[in-house]
């Protein structure tokens, strides 16, 4: 198993900048595909970012690519979403989540869920 918390979430204008950190617990994330989802207010859940297994590959949804970037750090066993140039409409519940498969940008797939960090973006 893997515990998972979510971090650096907050209130910030349009075209700034925040990074959020999912710190993992138990098990090392290295062992799974690791991804970022959001569920804006009222819409359902959805794929933001994913980094496969042992960072081989990353992956993005198109309203996030060329913004955010994902990364991990297998020392301090940690994800990172680095979003910059943020818009309100990435105004979201952000959540990371681990997959013991390979890659996928469908969150029920996601068997382990941090709590979710509240990212607001005021334009």
């Amino acid at each position: 198993q893997v515990q998972l918390v979510e971090s650096g979430g907050g209130l910030v204008q349009a075209g700034g900048s925040l990074r959020l950190s999912c710190a993992a617990s138990g098990r090392t994330y290295s062992s799974y595909t690791m991804g970022w989802f959001r569920q804006p207010p009222g819409k359902e859940r959805e794929f933001v970012a994913g980094i496969t297994r042992s960072a081989s590959a990353t992956y993005y949804s198109d309203s996030v690519k060329g913004r955010f970037t994902i990364s991990g750090d297998n020392v301090k066993n940690t994800v990172y979403l680095q979003m910059n140039s943020l818009k309100p409409e990435d105004t979201a519940v952000y959540f990371c989540a681990a997959y013991n498969g390979l890659y996928s940008s469908d969150y029920h797939y996601y068997t382990y869920w941090g709590q979710g960090t509240q990212v607001t973006v005021s334009s």
